[in-house]
């Protein structure tokens, strides 16, 4: 065998290598993944691995392998480089383009959570962590900083009342200190000049305010009782009455809604109002803006008790005897209701 004849050969084999090289590069990053259904979503979490995250997207079918991925990711030098987040891929995108959306982020869903009023801030960190991914106990550590309220003195023991009910639109994992302030600086765009000067006419601080909103957003279920029973309480707290709201006494001895019984009215703690003269040490949830609105102006009114109606309205009464009368008729409401179930 002469050199030209070797040389032939070698140029073919080093022609037929390199060939199969750009074959394999073409494959590993610029195949389209073909997937069904599209698009399909996939979460790139904090501290997580690229290896992990590679296992993850050809266990939800989005890539072919995580082989030639994880190979391609490191060619790239992309292993080092993803954002965190909520990401949402089509068919047909290639490994390159994956690793492109990865590292700038590119393809993250923005997700729209609904934080209703009158909820408490452990559930609000519940929902967060179940919707976007937050670390619950972080998001309550943030709690504890009332100087991100911002409006001064406010007296607060902690930002409960003062996270602002809202739809709110966040990415995954979203800083949790960074969500707080998003709803803090809510409420304070909400409780401007004008309504830090109504509540100082009325003689209260910032957290009387918010105490006495977040225990009428705990028993009003209709927009036109609000102020009447924000009016109930502040003719109780003139008459030196203990206010007997049984959502204060709720909060300290359940996380979650409940009928009452006589035990837990005699739960010894700050926030029983049944035990204790005057407003609670502080917010008892999250109020909404029509609870705050009415407990800086409440109704002018005789009233100083009232009671369900058993269907979500009450019935309020100036004296203990007509008071009496409304419970009957509650008590009457309730047992047909029953009877008829």
């Amino acid at each position: 065998m002469n050199g030209k004849t070797i040389n032939k050969k070698l140029k073919l084999f080093l022609g037929g290598i390199f060939i199969v090289v750009v074959l394999f590069f073409v494959i590993i990053l610029f195949l389209p993944n073909s997937f069904s259904p599209s698009p399909k979503f996939i979460t790139v979490s904090k501290g997580q691995s690229f290896s992990s995250l590679a296992d993850s997207l050809e266990k939800r079918e989005i890539i072919f392998s995580a082989f030639t991925f994880k190979i391609a990711g490191r060619l790239l030098g992309y292993t080092q480089k993803m954002r965190i987040g909520k990401y949402s891929f089509v068919s047909g995108i290639s490994n390159l383009e994956l690793l492109n959306d990865l590292e700038g982020g590119l393809s993250t869903v923005i997700t729209s959570v609904t934080l209703r009023e009158g909820v408490r801030a452990k559930i609000f960190a519940r929902i967060l962590k179940r919707h976007i991914g937050i670390d619950s106990a972080r998001f309550m550590q943030f709690l504890k900083d009332t100087s991100l309220i911002g409006i001064y003195p406010n007296n607060s023991p902690s930002l409960e009342g003062y996270l602002m009910p809202n739809t709110y639109n966040f990415f995954w994992q979203d800083d949790e200190r960074a969500i707080i302030q998003r709803m803090i600086t809510e409420f304070r765009e909400f409780f401007v000049d004008s309504l830090q000067q109504r509540m100082k006419l009325l003689g209260y601080n910032l957290n009387d305010v918010m105490t006495m909103a977040s225990i009428v957003e705990g028993e009003a279920v209709y927009d036109d009782e609000r102020a009447i029973i924000a009016g109930v309480y502040y003719n109780r707290l003139k008459k030196r009455m203990r206010l007997q709201a049984d959502p204060t006494v709720l909060y300290a001895v359940s996380d979650v809604p409940k009928r009452l019984t006589r035990t837990d009215l005699q739960f010894e703690s700050d926030y029983n109002t049944y035990l204790n003269y005057g407003l609670p040490p502080g917010p008892i949830n999250n109020p909404g803006k029509q609870s705050i609105i009415a407990a800086l102006y409440p109704a002018k009114h005789n009233f100083i008790y009232f009671v369900a109606d058993n269907n979500g309205r009450h019935r309020f009464a100036k004296n203990y005897q007509e008071h009496q009368r409304n419970v009957v008729l509650y008590r009457k409401a309730r047992a047909l209701a029953k009877n008829g179930s």
